[in-house]
């Protein structure tokens, strides 16, 4: 699968050029409801996780989601007993998040500038986000909100590549694509430093494996949610996700995939 970190472009130089990283970006706001319904959330160790690399609760802490996409992780927060506040830069994604989660605030805006006085956040939360933000820009925005002693805190699903399946399907997708899916999976998770090039934040990193299942229409609509696919043009795509499904009913053959998750979390103290 196309992780939440890969930034490659999808290949079809035969007819237009390859999108850009804000074509990209912006791909999410048609298929809001589609990524609602079809996107795995997250397990509660990850919550645990955090909570322990922070040294404090999430509940009656200020959390602030940003790149809260339509409330998957924001959901998470607020059940915890945060007092979640979320920021979203997407018009599409933002009227999902309303229909979702109607009682919990959100702001449209995005980690490059975020809309929020100084030093009023015990969390900054970025749930398969911080990859869209510029660092340059969103390290020192997220140490301007942050409360001292405050939490900034990134995570990604990404596929458990050790997971015989998992590997065939990804190679798979970089021979559609023409990419190395596991090569940038690695890298991206292996390098605390893409997060932060200027080293200003000192990460601590965890993973939580944790996995799902779920019928396979929702694990096709899942990978069709992720912006590679998104702005592929729809025949390469849907000829795509019709071979891919042929290929899971083989493995699964009463149509129900367990997908198999490492969450990557990386977590800084504003010190």
């Amino acid at each position: 699968m196309i992780t939440g970190q890969s930034q490659s472009h999808p290949q079809n130089p035969t007819t237009t050029p390859a999108p850009s990283h804000a074509d990209r970006a912006r791909s999410f706001d048609a298929a809001a409801a589609q990524y609602a319904e079809n996107r795995p959330s997250y397990p509660p160790a990850l919550l645990d996780a955090v909570e322990e690399e922070a040294g404090r609760s999430l509940g009656g802490a200020r959390v602030v989601d940003v790149g809260a996409g339509t409330g998957i992780a924001t959901a998470l927060l607020h059940a915890r007993g945060a007092d979640v506040v979320a920021v979203e830069p997407g018009e599409g994604m933002a009227a999902q998040f309303h229909t979702t989660l109607p009682g919990v605030p959100i702001v449209r805006g995005n980690g490059n500038a975020l809309p929020l006085a100084a030093a009023t956040a015990d969390f900054l939360t970025y749930a398969q986000a911080w990859h869209w933000t510029d660092p340059a820009r969103s390290v020192p925005e997220a140490l301007r909100v942050l409360r001292p002693g405050g939490a900034l805190a990134l995570w990604w699903n990404t596929d458990a590549l050790d997971v015989d399946w998992i590997a065939d399907s990804a190679d798979r997708i970089s021979r559609f694509f023409g990419i190395d899916v596991r090569s940038e999976q690695s890298k991206s998770t292996d390098r605390t430093d893409l997060a932060d090039p200027s080293g200003r934040l000192r990460f601590a990193r965890r993973e939580v494996r944790w996995s799902r299942r779920v019928p396979v229409d929702t694990h096709l609509a899942n990978i069709g949610s992720h912006s590679a696919f998104l702005v592929t043009p729809e025949d390469r795509r849907t000829a795509f996700l019709a071979a891919e499904r042929a290929h899971l009913l083989e493995t699964f053959p009463d149509g129900i995939v367990e997908e198999t998750y490492v969450v990557l979390l990386l977590v800084a103290l504003n010190t």
